[in-house]
C-alpha cells in the first residue's frame, strides 16, 4: 500500500482558525512522542510511543482529495466540540490518511493507496487515553489506540506532489532493503505544515514500520531501548 498526504487548503484554513479562536495559535502543536534510536544516512529509526487517534472512513471509490477533505471536516467538527461533553480538543500534527484497515503514523496527513476504504485520523493529545478521550457524537468517528512501534523515516522539504513523495518512498524502501530491514506495514507520506508555509520551509516525511533495526545498527543499548518501549 502506498501512502500520500491529502488535505485541501480549506480544511487546513479551518483548522488554523480553530487554533486561533481557541487561543492556541502561539503555542506549539503537539506531535506523537518518539525517540530516535539510530540513523543510517538520511534515514532515522524512531521508536514511537503509543497514542490514541480519532478516525473516520470514506468509500474507496472516492478520490484522495475528496476523501481527505470530507474526513478533515468531520474530524475538525469532532475536536471543535461535536462530542459528548462538548469539549474542545487541541489540534495536533499530523493527520494520517490511509486506504485499508491499518492506521499508520500520525503527524501530518498521510494517505495510502490500496484496496479498501480511505481511513483518515487525527492524533489525540497525549493527555488522553481510550478511557478519557471524549466520545464522538458523529457515529462516523471511531476512536482507537495505536501501539508503540519502530518506524523508519526519511525527511525532505518541498512540494506535496505525489511524484515527489514517490521519489523519496523509493529511496527509503531501497535503502531499507539494502540494509536488510524488514518492513511491516504501509508507507506513509507525512506533512507537518499548512499550505501557506513556503515550499522550501516545509517538513515532509515518508515513514514505514519495521520489525527491528538492521543488524549493522544493532547494539545492546539500542536493542534494549526498543524492547523497553514495547507493551
Amino acid at each position: 500500500m502506498i501512502s500520500y498526504i491529502v488535505s485541501g487548503w480549506r480544511a487546513w484554513i479551518a483548522a488554523l482558525l480553530l487554533i486561533i479562536l481557541s487561543g492556541g495559535y502561539a503555542m506549539a502543536i503537539e506531535q506523537p512522542n518518539y525517540e530516535v534510536i539510530a540513523t543510517d544516512g538520511d534515514i532515522e529509526y524512531r521508536q514511537y510511543a503509543g497514542y490514541v487517534v480519532a478516525q473516520t472512513r470514506l468509500p474507496g471509490e472516492w478520490s484522495a482529495n475528496a476523501a481527505g477533505n470530507e474526513a478533515f471536516r468531520r474530524l475538525v467538527s469532532y475536536i471543535s466540540g461535536n462530542n459528548q461533553g462538548q469539549r474542545k480538543i487541541a489540534m495536533t500534527a499530523p493527520v494520517a490518511q490511509s486506504r485499508g484497515d491499518k492506521i499508520a503514523m500520525t503527524t501530518p496527513v498521510s494517505q495510502s493507496n490500496a484496496a479498501g476504504d480511505w481511513v483518515v485520523s487525527f492524533v489525540m493529545p497525549s493527555e488522553y487515553t481510550l478511557d478519557t478521550v471524549p466520545l464522538p457524537r458523529d457515529e462516523r468517528i471511531e476512536l482507537t489506540a495505536v501501539a508503540p512501534r519502530l518506524v523508519a523515516a526519511i525527511r525532505y522539504s518541498g512540494s506535496w506532489r505525489e511524484s515527489r513523495y514517490k521519489k523519496f518512498e523509493a529511496v527509503l524502501l531501497s535503502q531499507l532493503s539494502a540494509s536488510g530491514a524488514v518492513t511491516t506495514g504501509d508507507t506513509e507520506f507525512a506533512r507537518y505544515n499548512a499550505p501557506f508555509v513556503p515550499w522550501f520551509l516545509r517538513r515532509n516525511e515518508v515513514l514505514v514500520e519495521v520489525e527491528a533495526l538492521p543488524a549493522s545498527l544493532q547494539t545492546a543499548e539500542r536493542v534494549a531501548m526498543v524492547e523497553a518501549a514495547q507493551p
